[in-house]
């Protein structure tokens, strides 16, 4: 059951990873909010007042103030509701500076390609866009061994921030096997997280969450690219 928590509120796009990964967090630590679908074409006074900086989603709005940035809201949701759920982040210092440590990674090699394969008109840009985000994703087998320790997950036995972070992209794993005709999480080459992704996907707190219409993902984009 959701816990109550004052008031909590999402600006957000259906398929944006960024802000799907705050919603697992929220899922994660029970906590009710009210979700806002943001038209990106046209963004409301409010999200633009929100993240005057970036202008762009997710914010998550707590009891009036506005946090921005989807790795960071995550945090402060661990940090601001520690009584509340499960822990995202270890409780180590070492382990918790690790599992920050592989966050930032995701998004600096799996994240920034990602973008290119989105934008890039040229097809060598998106084919050189997806090795990269191969090569990443073998690097990330070796630290899903040594994270896990053995447990289903980044976090161990349960999901943590990395799972998070990296989940996220799953939905739109299957939009980049449409586009550049490459398998992304393919078992033969990183078969601990192709067996982690199946795994992460099906929970509870995530299924509802990743968009899974591969064709209503690229349509949505094609309203960027055009």
């Amino acid at each position: 059951m959701a816990a109550a928590v004052g008031d909590l509120k999402l600006l957000g796009v259906w398929d944006s990873p960024y802000v799907n990964r705050v919603q697992i967090v929220l899922n994660l630590k029970g906590l009710s909010y009210e979700y806002v679908e943001e038209d990106l074409l046209s963004k409301s006074e409010r999200l633009l007042r929100s993240n005057p900086v970036h202008k762009k989603v997710p914010v998550l709005i707590h009891n009036g103030k506005p946090i921005a940035e989807s790795q960071v809201i995550a945090q402060y949701l661990d940090e601001a509701f520690a009584g509340t759920g499960p822990s995202v982040l270890p409780a180590d210092p070492y382990e918790r500076a690790t599992a920050r440590f592989w966050a930032a990674f995701v998004d600096d090699k799996v994240g920034s390609p990602w973008h290119t394969i989105l934008f890039a008109p040229e097809a060598e840009k998106k084919a050189d866009a997806a090795v990269r985000i191969m090569a990443a994703l073998e690097t990330l087998e070796g630290a899903f061994k040594d994270c896990s320790r053995g447990g289903g997950y980044f976090g161990g036995d349960g999901i943590g921030f990395v799972d998070v972070v990296l989940g996220s992209y799953l939905g739109w794993f299957k939009v980049f096997e449409k586009m550049v005709g490459v398998k992304v999480l393919d078992a033969a080459r990183t078969p601990l997280l192709a067996a982690w992704g199946e795994r992460f996907a099906a929970a509870d707190e995530v299924k509802d969450v990743l968009p899974d219409d591969v064709d209503k993902v690229i349509e949505f984009l094609q309203m960027f690219l055009d």
